[in-house]
């Protein structure tokens, strides 16, 4: 039986339900790094066809979130230490890029709107809820790049971050890592709200690498 997204609202086609409903499993750990994953029996859970379904992998597969396997099928992508340092490291050019425009074009309701998102992952990360904080942390961000007004930007950017949505779930896991969260994101409003891009940037690499410090000590103890 599918899950009903945090937003409440099925997507528009069948693919992006199943989409969805497949990165949002993948991302809270029910569907596991290295499971096989049975079209039938996916099928059958978010009420769909194989077709849909089989489109919907090939996007994720194309995200590095699934591998496929001649004479096996798909399978969840296991998470590697060199795949996270190369998307992050192409989200530190995109995004600071986005950072230097964003800050110059964007008005007040930006910072405003920052504030309230930010308090929404306060409040998923005090109640525990990973999967609420993740979809809201990433929320916050966006604001940020879709302020610099560059779609072709955001796209790529967008990429990116669904590759790497499930890394963020487990570097949530644990409350000190929530905190640095919360301070990070307080210090880039500040920031932003001064139009002060290269301290903008400097928080958003600092915050970068301290995901990177703790998922690498937890995949190597892995």
């Amino acid at each position: 039986m599918a899950t009903a997204g945090t937003s409440g609202r099925r997507p528009p086609t069948a693919q992006a339900f199943v989409l969805e409903q497949l990165r949002q499993a993948i991302v809270a750990g029910e569907l596991l790094p290295g499971q096989a994953l049975r079209q039938d029996a996916l099928a059958e859970r978010f009420g769909v066809s194989r077709v849909p379904l089989r489109e919907a992998l090939k996007t994720l597969e194309g995200e590095g979130q699934v591998v496929y396997e001649p004479h096996r099928g798909y399978k969840v992508a296991r998470l590697s230490m060199d795949d996270l340092l190369e998307v992050y490291r192409i989200r530190e050019l995109l995004e600071a890029e986005a950072a230097r425009i964003a800050v110059k074009r964007a008005d007040d309701g930006v910072v405003d709107e920052l504030r309230q998102t930010a308090d929404e992952i306060n409040a998923a990360s005090d109640a525990g809820d990973l999967l609420t904080m993740t979809e809201a942390n990433r929320r916050f961000h966006f604001i940020m790049v879709k302020a610099a007004n560059m779609p072709r930007l955001e796209r790529l950017v967008q990429v990116l971050w669904d590759a790497t949505d499930t890394y963020r779930y487990v570097y949530y896991g644990t409350p000190a890592n929530r905190a640095v969260v919360r301070r990070e994101h307080d210090q880039m409003i500040d920031a932003f709200a001064r139009r002060d891009a290269e301290e903008l940037i400097t928080m958003l690499d600092l915050h970068r690498k301290h995901a990177i410090a703790s998922l690498r000590n937890f995949l190597e103890a892995g």
